[in-house]
């Protein structure tokens, strides 16, 4: 399916500039990372000035995508007024305030021309330009149709960048998000070099002991619900401690709940240091997670979404699991072809 995106608006804008900032969602994944250093690359093979400013620290285990520390974290060696300093201010990957925590701040004062470049149905109205593409697998599959429009030819390591974007939010391919699109565009970063067993050794197979003992408690605290069509656990924060690991760690963690057999949606509460509640919600069924969430506040895909809650966890537990299970029964009676909005 090809992109439903007019980039005209967008070439327009980055030939009159010459000043980038971009910034992507706390917690950024290899979406997020992959995109920005993704389209970083793009603008500076134009001769822009860019600048990667997030909200929030990369991820350890991501850090490899970014060799040359290019991406900033604000109030960390780069200050609000600095933030500012742009003709064009790019958020990808996200345009909910909600992400963006501090770079709010930014955007809010910022005289930059606003761009949002995503792949999310839901989000706030950031006043900016916005390039967005539900159909689209991931953030990266974007930038890289935005670099073939501008014309860039991509070189090896953001072209993995991208790849890199892309086979995560696909979870390496197998996820229904997967379609010829997908796997059209990543063949055309392979064409510029990518190496797809380097990728997937450096994102997979590269865990800590630590994060070997943090997941052995999170499955062994796997229960399940809704006749077995649900599946949950969870992270208190003395787990962290106790094991050596990052919270970082748990990504993906969500996932194992749907290898069980039987299993429609699955879960992850991870506490907060302030006590607040971490929700990732995973559904291989009819059942939009997405609306789920956005009943608490969060946002996502229909088949993989997230929100924050308040504590304590049991009573985080119960309000998802309860919203969990009227929607898997909804989903389970409906005719088929009808199920929840959204799927």
């Amino acid at each position: 399916m090809p992109s439903v995106i007019d980039w005209q608006p967008l070439k327009a804008l980055i030939e009159a500039s010459l000043r980038f900032v971009i910034t992507s969602h706390v917690r950024p994944d290899a979406d997020a990372i992959g995109s920005e250093l993704g389209l970083a690359a793009v603008l500076d093979a134009l001769g822009k000035s860019v600048r990667i400013i997030n909200p929030g620290a990369t991820a350890r285990h991501l850090s490899f995508l970014d060799p040359t520390g290019r991406v900033q974290k604000l109030g960390a060696g780069v200050t609000i007024d600095e933030a500012c300093q742009a003709d064009v201010h790019i958020v990808v990957d996200t345009s909910a305030r909600g992400q963006l925590e501090a770079m709010c701040a930014v955007l809010d004062r910022t005289p930059a021309r606003k761009v949002v470049i995503d792949h999310h149905v839901s989000g706030d109205d950031l006043g900016a330009m916005e390039f967005r593409d539900v159909t689209a697998a991931a953030t990266g599959v974007l930038i890289t149709e935005l670099a073939e429009f501008l014309g860039v030819a991509l070189a090896a390591e953001p072209a993995a960048q991208l790849y890199a974007a892309i086979a995560t939010d696909t979870g390496w391919f197998r996820f229904p998000n997967t379609d010829s699109r997908t796997l059209r565009t990543a063949a055309r970063l392979v064409d510029r070099g990518v190496q797809p067993h380097r990728l997937y050794r450096d994102l997979y197979e590269r865990s800590t002991l630590a994060r070997l003992k943090l997941t052995a408690r999170v499955l062994d605290r796997v229960t399940l619900a809704a006749g077995g069509k649900l599946a949950h656990t969870y992270v208190l924060q003395r787990d962290f401690c106790e094991t050596g690991s990052h919270p970082s760690d748990t990504e993906d963690l969500v996932n194992e709940g749907l290898t069980i057999e039987g299993v429609e949606c699955a879960f992850i509460l991870v506490e907060q240091p302030g006590g607040q509640i971490k929700a990732s919600l995973r559904s291989r069924s009819r059942v939009d997670v997405a609306a789920i969430c956005r009943d608490f506040g969060g946002g996502g895909h229909v088949q993989a979404a997230g929100a924050m809650l308040p504590g304590p966890l049991e009573a985080a537990r119960e309000r998802i699991v309860s919203a969990l299970t009227q929607a898997i029964q909804s989903a389970t009676s409906a005719p088929d072809g009808e199920g929840q909005d959204g799927s």
